[in-house]
């Protein structure tokens, strides 16, 4: 006869700086399934939390940017391995975040790992996209090159908890920044797992970091921090937007506007996302020195 025993639930954190903290103010908050069943607690992020998760991502921006492109696609390929031996963990937590059947979960979560080899192909890439020798009047050579932008707040899709987060992060990261990536409310248990892939694969401590939590509370302290370059606001909605794009505007962040429109993410993502978060240099140099 076997004994009854208790199962073991799982204990969702926050990812910063490579490490697993729980929130600074100790604050969790409940989980549910589309059908409104209990799946978990998940750590609701204070502002504190978002401030160590922008130290973390300022102190991993130097070596992040600093590593060659080709590098930066061989870990981003290594993170879609890592997806690919996990895959029935996120088929399961997909379909519980999304109401989605097994079949469909299944799709999604392929097409997520997916998109991280698509992006990781675009890491050495993309450079000769956006660079370019410009003619110019005289003995000159005019080169323009790429740079990332830096520190990136990225605030997930609300719709979309694997796919959508995975199409907003890798370009940020395949392009040399270092993100603090806001999750979905109301899903963000396949964001937090995620996570686990990531510090068990080869990226960086602190080049993501992960919050979960009420956008309304976090987003507004990142908007707002200098030491944030750039700020994606994909997952915000219109009145929050609004909101960050005027704080952002006070210290001349570059801003991603949300979508007029849903936004597909089954669909070829294209390039608008790798260059919206790259800045151009351009070198001048005398033909002959």
């Amino acid at each position: 006869m076997s004994e009854s025993r208790l199962n073991v639930l799982k204990t969702y954190k926050l990812f910063v700086g490579g490490k697993f903290p729980r929130s600074e103010s100790g604050r969790v908050y409940e989980v549910s399934d589309a059908k409104g069943n209990w799946l978990a607690n998940a750590p609701l992020a204070s502002r504190k939390d978002a401030r160590d998760a922008v130290v973390a991502a300022r102190k991993a921006f130097g070596g992040w940017s600093g590593a060659t492109a080709y590098n930066r696609g061989q870990v981003l390929y290594r993170v879609a391995e890592m997806l690919e031996g996990r895959r029935e963990q996120f088929v399961r937590e997909v379909a519980d975040a999304e109401g989605l059947s097994k079949s469909k979960a299944a799709a999604v979560v392929d097409s997520g790992i997916d998109r991280w080899v698509w992006y990781a192909g675009w890491t050495d890439k993309i450079g000769q996209i956006a660079g370019a020798a410009n003619p110019v009047a005289g003995p000159y050579f005019n080169l323009s090159t790429t740079e990332p932008t830096g520190v990136v707040t990225v605030l997930a899709p609300q719709d979309s908890s694997f796919l959508g987060l995975i199409s907003v992060l890798a370009p940020v990261i395949a392009t040399g920044n270092t993100a603090v990536v806001v999750t979905s409310y109301e899903a963000p248990l396949p964001a937090l797992s995620l996570a686990e892939v990531l510090a068990t694969s080869d990226v960086p401590g602190g080049v993501v970091n992960v919050l979960s939590g009420k956008a309304s509370e976090i987003a507004p302290h990142l908007a707002a921090h200098a030491d944030v370059n750039a700020i994606d606001l994909t997952g915000a909605d219109a009145d929050l937007a609004r909101e960050l794009e005027v704080a952002a505007a006070e210290n001349l962040k570059r801003v991603l506007r949300p979508a007029v429109t849903a936004e597909d993410w089954t669909a070829e993502p294209g390039t608008e996302r790798l260059l919206a978060f790259l800045e151009t240099k351009t070198v001048w140099h005398p033909i002959g020195v």
